[in-house]
């Protein structure tokens, strides 16, 4: 899906929400826990209740990798479940360098047909470039991470007067483009948006933490929208797991409209 492409769904659903499908076994609901495969009968009607208000969906690799073989079939399927119309995010978080990397490209561009991953920019431009080889697919490079622990490097001041995050927006441009590059930034770091956008104005932003972690979407979306939007904040456990009964998915849609409403008029407001 190019730029073009998102931005259209965008516009068609007046809304840029993600949905992180960071499902644990031990959080979805008792009932689904017997069913043939619970993992992915959570996701299906997950992405059934939340596919007319969200854009884009993030499987979060980890909780599938951690059930072994059949967890990637788990995943498997919910890609394949998700509809063509959705930007579908592999939530890797992939950061090694040369033909390593390009086998990680190939696993989640070629074989599960993802649209974007997400990458580790520690190594550089050899861990970078070969995700960008394949077209209309996206790398989104972390940069101003929500966890107590990203100040650690994140915030270092360079001998050049930037901070490392900084560095890292921009000399990412220099390997790829606004329309195959997006970043990782923090919603609780909505502060640091106004910056952000100094340095890659038109680039998309993935935008986790709304929600349940307690980032501000109006201060987001202030601060950070661009002309084309340029946003996809997800959300996880404040749409998955709002409800553990059988009426999950029910809550689900109502918790996915109420954030679609909310950007609905941001997107009037500021875009």
């Amino acid at each position: 899906m190019n730029k073009a492409d998102l931005f259209s769904q965008i516009k068609a659903k007046s809304s840029y929400l993600c949905v992180g499908l960071d499902t644990d076994i031990h959080r979805i609901p008792e009932h689904l826990k017997n069913s043939e495969d619970p993992l992915f009968e959570f996701n299906k009607q997950i992405i059934d209740a939340t596919i007319d208000y969200a854009v884009a969906y993030k499987p979060n690799i980890a909780f599938y990798e951690a059930h072994g073989l059949k967890g990637w079939e788990s995943l498997m399927k919910t890609i394949d479940y998700i509809p063509k119309e959705a930007f579908v995010i592999a939530d890797a978080k992939r950061g090694d360098i040369g033909n390593t990397s390009k086998m990680y490209a190939r696993a989640f561009f070629e074989e599960m047909n993802c649209d974007a991953i997400t990458v580790a920019p520690y190594m550089g431009e050899d861990s970078v470039k070969p995700f960008l080889e394949f077209k209309n697919k996206w790398v989104i490079l972390l940069a101003l991470t929500s966890n107590a622990g990203g100040k650690d490097f994140q915030n270092l001041k360079l001998e050049t007067g930037q901070e490392l995050y900084e560095n890292v927006l921009a000399k990412s441009q220099e390997w790829g483009t606004e329309e195959e590059l997006m970043f990782v930034v923090g919603a609780t770091k909505a502060e640091a948006l106004t910056n952000i956008r100094s340095i890659a104005p038109n680039h998309f932003l993935l935008v986790p933490g709304v929600g349940a972690q307690g980032g501000s979407l109006e201060e987001v979306s202030k601060y950070g929208m661009n002309s084309q939007c340029g946003l996809l904040v997800n959300s996880s456990r404040g749409i998955i797991y709002a409800d553990d009964s059988e009426n999950f998915g029910q809550t689900a849609e109502r918790k996915a409209a109420e954030l679609q409403q909310e950007m609905s008029k941001y997107l009037e407001k500021y875009l």
